[in-house]
This record gives structure tokens, sequence and C-alpha cells, in this order.
């Protein structure tokens, strides 16, 4: 209706007016003045021609970046081993000053690590000629080493005056014209695209099943498979070096038609490069929604397939707002989100747990990254795999965001981290601080003033960051995803050589082994009547059991030593003991430039050694991270750590307790061994689990407990003093 439209106009209109850049038509500023400042460039990125080496293998994996007022705005396809790619690809861009180069800058694709620059070139929009398309010839260079020769690009561009993107509203009665000053209507332009960049449309869900007949690659015959996989920016790499890989996980739709999933099939070598087996893609568009599809890809450059399960479902509850439309403060929004996750609907959507609503108000007293004394912080929210961001906030060591960011709760045990970067124009954003809340430890509604911690988050670090969390999930829910796998991030950082964290793994071991130790020598002491009363309770507590012990009295034992330590035993005070452990920065075997210099006029034999030897001692490394990870999340649970996690332990051991005490234990081992033998004839590509190893991956380390703890500092302390204070 024509008064709905004035309404909305009149909205609009107000609130561009009161940013100080509203006019009306009757303002003197005539609409064709208006858009001679707009224009669209056509951009058609063709090929490259001799780009520079990156690879061992004398090839690169290479993809180039557009970037226009230090925002990218297009980013090609990777084209794999090929110094002369062609990629045929078109995009359109939309500006309203011509006074800003184009910035184009190729790299090198390494999965799971940074990619390398490639080089680099200007496309001065300005010397364009208008209205009809131009071959353009880029000459890459390094401001680094300008005298290499890193090879062209070859574009055609066609740049032509474009009606504004300025909104006319017109009805019978109303003509207005809303004219927004240049430098703001770009800034505000480039922050919704990249708003809108950001949000993804849907969810792709794969399951992993395994390769057939793929080709070995090592003198035995056999191989150790892995599968890569990508989708636009996001990269998963599977965990298992077998054709059997049985792994899911999801990655987010960003386009309407889907896009290309692109998976390549490698086969791991220990101390040299991984061999290449061969690849394959999926266009996404066509598949059919909510359905589940069983594919069998043929490999592009080898034999063998590999088997997939595919589902694409609609876009969750993700979205980027101002602190003026917040979801959870409309009170009839609220109503229906807590009807939608309330006790009626415990079992439908499972997947579905909850959503966080995260206000991310403004920092204060920001870490200085610039040589001008200030930074250009911007701040990064990630939630598993999800992550959004605010916006650049420029010259400022205070910036204020003000934005609203809501994601959908798939695991209650999820842990938020917050971080901020200083925005670089021509380089790699630097870290500024970060804080990871969990979101089982917030409070609904209360604003915090957060200090920030260094990347390992052991440290405080300069500034602090106030944020508002609201979490709203369904209890059944969460206790049903606690004993599914975990989600696991895409790409995850590879381990390091780090001889700190080397001996801090092995002094946990060795806690835990010296906590057992200890009870053995309790019990034994106990045999040689070194306390009589002792002895004497002892024995009789023992004739006692074993005459009258029965099968359902072990998860009563485990039941009453959790309820003991609910009423005698505080978490807080494990928390603080474990936050006084000092973790300071570790010792890393890290390569510059230099090294990597050395290591290449070294043998290639003496290579191999030392990579060899790097893995054993990784695989060490992390072989004693896992046990002594293991024995304090047995800990952890007993000692309330996660309050949450111990109720649904006294849960299952009443379950537990209650089935032994009524059913014959042959029973209950006979249903066992039935599941056990059925499982993969009812459901073949089902992906097995232990329940029991999930539920233990949702509780924290001793060294996530400390991670995770939130740091108390005086605000006037400089930072090394504040270090001080909060690990003495």
């Amino acid at each position: 209706p024509a008064k709905s439209r004035q309404q909305r106009l009149n909205m609009h209109f107000d609130l561009i007016r009161n940013a100080g850049v509203g006019a009306s038509c009757a303002s003197g500023v005539s609409p064709e003045r208006a858009r001679s400042g707009m224009y669209k460039l056509e951009i058609e990125l063709k090929r490259g021609h001799n780009l520079a080496v990156r690879d061992r293998a004398g090839t690169s994996d290479p993809y180039v970046k557009f970037k226009l007022a230090g925002k990218e705005v297009f980013r090609s396809k990777i084209i794999h081993k090929n110094l002369n790619p062609v990629w045929d690809e078109k995009t359109t861009l939309i500006m309203d000053s011509l006074s800003e180069p184009l910035y184009v800058k190729v790299f090198d694709y390494d999965f799971g690590l940074q990619d390398d620059f490639m080089g680099s070139a200007f496309l001065y929009l300005e010397s364009l000629e208008q209205q009809r398309t131009i071959p353009v010839t880029l000459v890459l260079k390094d401001p680094q080493y300008p005298d290499h020769d890193l090879g062209t690009l070859e574009l055609a561009v066609n740049l032509t005056p474009k009606d504004s993107p300025i909104e006319e509203r017109r009805d019978s009665t109303v003509c207005v014209l809303l004219i927004v000053s240049p430098s703001l209507q770009q800034s505000v332009r480039l922050s919704e695209l990249h708003r809108k960049a950001q949000l993804w449309r849907g969810i792709v869900s794969i399951a992993l099943i395994e390769g057939r007949n793929l080709s070995p690659m090592d003198p035995n015959g056999l191989s150790d498979p892995y599968v890569k996989f990508r989708l636009g920016p996001q990269k998963y790499k599977s965990k298992t070096l077998s054709p059997q890989w049985r792994e899911q996980f999801d990655l987010h739709l960003y386009e309407e038609t889907g896009g290309v999933l692109e998976i390549t099939v490698w086969d791991r070598d220990t101390g040299r490069r991984d061999d290449f087996i061969g690849r394959c893609q999926l266009d996404l568009s066509t598949l059919a929604k909510e359905q589940t599809h069983h594919l069998e890809l043929p490999l592009e450059e080898s034999r063998g397939f590999v088997v997939l399960l595919v589902t694409l479902t609609a876009s969750a509850a993700v979205s980027i707002a101002d602190l003026s439309v917040t979801p959870l403060d409309d009170p009839q929004e609220r109503r229906e989100i807590l009807k939608r996750y309330g006790v009626m609907k415990s079992f439908s959507n499972l997947k579905d747990v909850g959503i966080v609503q995260v206000k991310v108000m403004r920092a204060e007293g920001l870490m200085a990254a610039d040589v001008t004394g200030k930074s250009d912080p911007f701040c990064v929210l990630e939630l598993n795999n999800d992550r959004l961001q605010t916006h650049t906030v420029y010259k400022n060591l205070n910036p204020e965001w003000n934005k609203v960011f809501t994601f959908n709760v798939k695991d209650i045990h999820s842990v938020l981290e917050v971080t901020v970067f200083d925005e670089d124009r021509d380089r790699s954003a630097d870290f500024l601080g970060k804080v990871a809340i969990p979101l089982l430890n917030v409070r609904n509604g209360e604003q915090k003033a957060y200090l920030l911690k260094n990347k390992e988050l052991t440290a405080p670090t300069k500034g602090y960051i106030y944020i508002e969390i609201d979490v709203i999930y369904n209890a059944v829910k969460a206790a049903l995803r606690t004993v599914v796998p975990a989600e696991q991030k895409y790409i995850e950082e590879e381990p390091k050589v780090s001889k700190q964290l080397l001996q801090q793994n092995f002094n946990r071991v060795k806690r835990c082994i010296m906590v057992l130790l200890s009870w053995g020598t309790f019990i034994n002491s106990c045999f040689e009547w070194e306390s009589a009363q002792r002895s004497l309770t002892s024995f009789v507590l023992f004739v006692v059991v074993v005459w009258n012990f029965e099968l359902y009295m072990l998860p009563l034992a485990l039941l009453l030593l959790l309820v003991w330590n609910y009423f005698f035993c505080s978490s807080r005070d494990t928390a603080d003991m474990v936050g006084k452990q000092s973790m300071d920065a570790m010792f890393e075997w890290e390569d510059d430039e230099e090294d990597k210099e050395e290591k290449d006029s070294e043998p290639k034999g003496f290579m191999d050694k030392l990579y060899a030897i790097q893995d054993v001692f990784i695989s060490v490394q992390n072989a004693l991270d896992e046990v002594a990870s293991f024995g304090e999340r047995v800990k952890n649970t007993f000692n309330w750590t996660v309050p949450f996690l111990s109720w649904l332990a006294i849960t299952a051991l009443c379950l537990a307790t209650f089935l032994l005490y009524l059913i014959p234990l042959r029973y209950l081992v006979l249903a066992w061994g039935v599941n056990k033998f059925t499982k993969k004839l009812r459901d073949p590509y089902m992906i097995d689990n232990n329940e029991l190893l999930d539920f233990l991956s949702r509780v924290p380390s001793d060294v996530q407990v400390m991670q995770y703890r939130e740091l108390k500092a005086d605000p006037g302390q400089s930072p090394s003093k504040r270090r001080r204070t909060n690990l003495s």
C-alpha cells in the first residue's frame, strides 16, 4: 500500500538525515550530478603467463585476489599445478570513485599452511578508456624484490558510468533522492558487501565414507590416503590415513547456486612431500536440497572412486545486525525462540541445540600495531567452524563496533572465541588479543569487560573488549549431542615441535601417574598395618563389600564419588589451582628465511631424516598430550569442573545402576552384542563412535581450564605487570 511505502521511505530518510548525509530533491542537487560519480567495472580474469614457482615440485597452485579500498572484493578459483593457468572468470564491481586503484594479488595455495605470495600489481582506473572492453596485461612484482620476474596476468576490463545505487523511491505523491557523501557511501557499501559475504545461505553435510580401488603410491603396493576438501574459502582435511575414512563434517554454502566442491586425494609420506593420487569435483547446484545423496565420484587423474553421502539443507539462523536491531530484545521474537527450544521440542531436529546472541560493543586500550601509534582494529567471532566479523574502525585504539551476531548452537560445549586483529592493507592482519568463552559459562544478559589474552590464551595482553552474550538452548538436545562425536575444525593448526610443550605434556602425564601411585601406596599401607585403625577399617569394609558384591555396585560407587565431591569439593578451587600453573611462551623450532635458505642447500637425505625426526617428536608430544588429557578429563568430571557434564554423568550412572539391579547381566550383554553385530547391516554407511570417549572429549583438560579462565586485572596496570599478577 502507498501508506506503508511512505512510512518506510520516511524512516529510511530520517535514518540517513540523522547521520548528517541526507537531502531531498529540493536540496538543489540534481540527479545527474549524483550519478556522475558512479561506475560499473566489469572484469574478466583470463589467464596467467610464466607465474612464479612456489612448490618444491617446480609448480604452483595459483589463485587471484582483487582488493578495493583495502577490502577483498573478489577471489578466483585455484588452478592446481600450473604456471600458465586459465581462469576465464568474470566479476562486476560498483564504485563511486576512480581515485582508488584496484589492487591485484596472486597467491600459491598451500593446504593447511599460509599461502605463498606470488606477486601483485595495480590497475589504475582513472587511466581506463570508458564504455568499451579493453585488454589489460598486468606485470606482477614483489615490492621487496622488484627485479624478480613473477610473470603476467591477462584481463579484459570494461568501465562504464552507472546509475547511482542511491535509492530513488517514487509513488504518486513522493520523489526523494538520498545522497551520501562519497567516502561514507563507499564505506557503507563495502560494509554491506562485507556483511552479506559472511552470511551463509545453507549448509552442506558431508559424510566421507571410503575410497575404492585407489592407486597404490608406496613401493610396498599400499598407501596412506587422506582427502582434502575445498568449497570457496573453506577447507577440510580428513584425519584418518586409511581408505575407510568414516568422517562427517559440515561446510557453509555462500552461493545461491551452491558452488563447486573440490576434492583431492593424497598419500601421506613421512619425511617428504605427500604424493598426489587424484582429484574430482562436485557441482552442488546439481543436487536436490533436503535429501541425502549417495555419490561415488571417480578420480580424474587416477583410477579409483571416493564414496560420499552429501546433504544440502537450508541456512541456519545466523545474522549480523546493529545494536538497534537485537533479536532477543524483541519480546515476541524472544518468546518464539524460547518456544522453539522448549521441552516440547526436545526430539525434533536434534542438531539444532540452541541459539547464541553476541553483542560486541567496544574495546579499550588496545595495542598500537601501526607506526603511527594507532591500530585499525576489527573483531572476529568463531564458534566451532562458524566465523563472523565486525567492520574495521580505522586509526583507533578504543574502537566502537556496536554489532549483534547470532549463531546457531550445535553443541552446547562449544567455546566462543573472540579475536581482535589490526587490519593491514598489503599483508595478513596483526594479532591484538583474544578471549575464549565456553557457552556453559555464560551469564545471560550480563555485559562484561574481558581482558584480552595472547594467542595461546595463557597470559594477558593489552586491552579490554566489552561483550554481552545470551545463550538459549534445549537441555535434552544438549545432553544427547554430548555422546556423539564433536565437530572438528576444518583446518587445525599444524603441530609444531616444541621443547617446552613436550616438557609440559611429560609433566602432566607424570602428575597422573603420581596420583595412581599415591593411591597404590595408600592401599599398600593398609596391608602393611602402618595405621591399625585404617587397616582394620579397610579389612572390615573389604569383607562386607566382597561378601555382598553385586555388579550394580560399580556404577553406584562412582555415583557416590560424584555426590561426595559435589558437597565437599569446589570446582573453583580446582580451576584456580590449574590457573596458577605457569605456561610461558613456548620454545618452538620455527623456520625463518635464513633457516629456509640453509635447509634448501642441505642434502636431500639429511632433510628427509630431519623431517622424520620431527614427525616422531610430534607424535610423542601428541601422545603424551592425549594420555594426560584423558586423565585430567576423568578427574575434572568428578571434580564438577563443568556442572552440566557432572549432572549428566550422575544421570547416566543412576540409569546404569537401575538397569544392573533389575536386569540380569546376560540380557544386557546379549543386547549389546546384537546391537554391535547388526549395526552395519542396519546402516552400512554408519560412522561408528564411542559414547564414553565422546562424553570425555567435552570435558576440558587442565590446560583448557586455564585457557578459558577469565582474567582479573587492574585497568591501570601495564601489560607486563598485569601478566606477573595473573601468573603469580
